[in-house]
């Protein structure tokens, strides 16, 4: 047990090492989409589609090391979504860059990120921020991260008139969801250890015959690295696109990592009364190393990932649960057949119930007054609505100093939200 708590950080009179594990295993099933999403993503980007599958796996691997064993937090990391999309779809396929000058604006962004997290401004960004609208963000992100298990699942489904609207109630992967979100529900009502993983697995079994889940295999030995693998594009380095790049991958990672983890350490009663996270600035390094090193093998932005919310529930809270995390990936580079037979309907029920429990915040939040009440409201809706954690973020605090501004209440603020209000501003007009 010493060795553990040196490592990890495990205390003995609040942990057990069962909860740890099955709070790691419990957080790569939820997040495990991503090693099947991601080198498709990249590969429409030109690049080789299983090279980036080994090189998603090594990076994951890499980054939630360092928060396990650097930070010791519950927290797990991998390539993000939004980030990946970002890179392909806009810089690649749109601005017409080569997938090598985008590696380059993610390595670029990761250097930045590390002298941001050596300096502490990261963290003095973080405490610029209203404890009013930090606690705002856990609630928006349960509602996020509920919306993405909803949609992966079919159970809500693209409407050309109203967005979204109820999916088809017929379909075998829909009704699977379905009872995979009851199931759980009852095991956790129920208080049975290790609900969320037994959801998933359980509701993965009996996809089988639905035709859900598909088993391609169980073993495969994983691809090379090699035609990805230090890819760099220097000479666009100095152009105004790099610097657009750069800044953007740099906004979307800072603010979706600051959400991630002050909203699940909200939810894992990590914070005190004063809003701080101990040992925050190390999660940020752990952020940073990934981005850099993610960048050098072949991949876009790592960033600390929300469905490590599932982990804290199912009981994590040191760096056991990340590193076990960490293990699973590492399976995974030779099981990647059976890992990636896990349907989106199966991990659906634990995205959805996460998102439950981590409406707990949202009491905390005094409603009643509107100054208080209408940023919040902006982050918390903003964040599913526009399918991004930092802009839900970022909206909520320039509405935040905007409101308090015109309605003569400016004394309230600090030059710290002042300056982020503006940068915000200028960040939606310029890039």
């Amino acid at each position: 047990m010493e060795l553990l708590q040196k490592l990890f950080g495990f205390d003995k009179s609040t942990m057990t090492v069962k909860k740890e594990v099955v709070g790691g295993i419990t957080t790569f099933l939820t997040m495990a989409y991503i090693l099947a999403v991601n080198p498709i993503i990249l590969h429409d980007a030109g690049m080789d589609q299983g090279a980036v599958f080994t090189v998603t796996v090594v990076a994951s691997i890499v980054a939630t090391l360092v928060m396990a064993i650097y930070a010791k937090l519950p927290f797990a990391l991998a390539p993000g979504m939004g980030l990946n999309a970002f890179f392909a779809y806009t810089v690649v396929l749109t601005m017409g860059y080569s997938w090598q000058f985008a590696l380059t604006a993610v390595f670029l962004e990761g250097i930045i990120f590390i002298l941001l997290t050596l300096t502490g401004l990261r963290q003095k960004i973080v405490d610029s921020m209203p404890l009013l609208l930090r606690r705002a963000i856990s609630p928006g992100i349960g509602l996020f991260i509920a919306f993405i298990g909803l949609k992966s699942a079919g159970i809500v489904a693209a409407s050309e008139s109203t967005f979204v609207t109820m999916g088809d109630l017929h379909s075998p992967a829909v009704l699977l969801a379905c009872f995979g979100i009851i199931l759980t529900s009852v095991l956790l009502v129920r208080n049975v250890t290790g609900a969320l993983l037994i959801g998933i697995l359980v509701t993965t079994v009996i996809g089988i015959p639905l035709g859900v889940t598909n088993f391609s295999g169980v073993m495969s030995v994983p691809p090379s690295m090699s035609p990805v693998m230090f890819q760099f594009d220097w000479a666009g380095i100095c152009s105004i696109d790099m610097v657009i790049c750069v800044l953007t991958f740099l906004f979307i990672d800072m603010f979706d990592t600051i959400g991630t983890l002050i909203g699940v350490s909200n939810r894992a009663g990590m914070v005190d009364e004063k809003g701080n996270i101990p040992g925050l600035k190390k999660a940020f390094m752990a952020d940073a190393v990934g981005t850099t090193v993610g960048a050098m093998l072949g991949t876009s932005t790592v960033t600390t990932y929300v469905e490590s919310a599932s982990g804290v529930n199912a009981g994590g809270r040191s760096g056991l649960t990340s590193f076990v995390t960490a293990l699973c990936f590492l399976a995974a580079l030779l099981f990647a057949p059976l890992f990636l037979a896990i349907p989106g309907q199966a991990t659906a029920p634990v995205l959805f119930l996460v998102g439950v429990m981590m409406m707990h915040d949202i009491r905390k939040i005094h409603f009643d007054e509107y100054i208080d009440a209408i940023p919040c409201f902006v982050c918390i809706a903003l964040m599913p609505l526009t399918y991004s954690i930092s802009d839900g973020i970022l909206m909520g605090l320039i509405s935040y100093v905007l409101i308090r501004t015109f309605a003569g209440r400016w004394r309230e603020l600090n030059i710290g939200m002042v300056i982020l209000a503006v940068l915000f501003i200028l960040k939606y007009a310029l890039l």
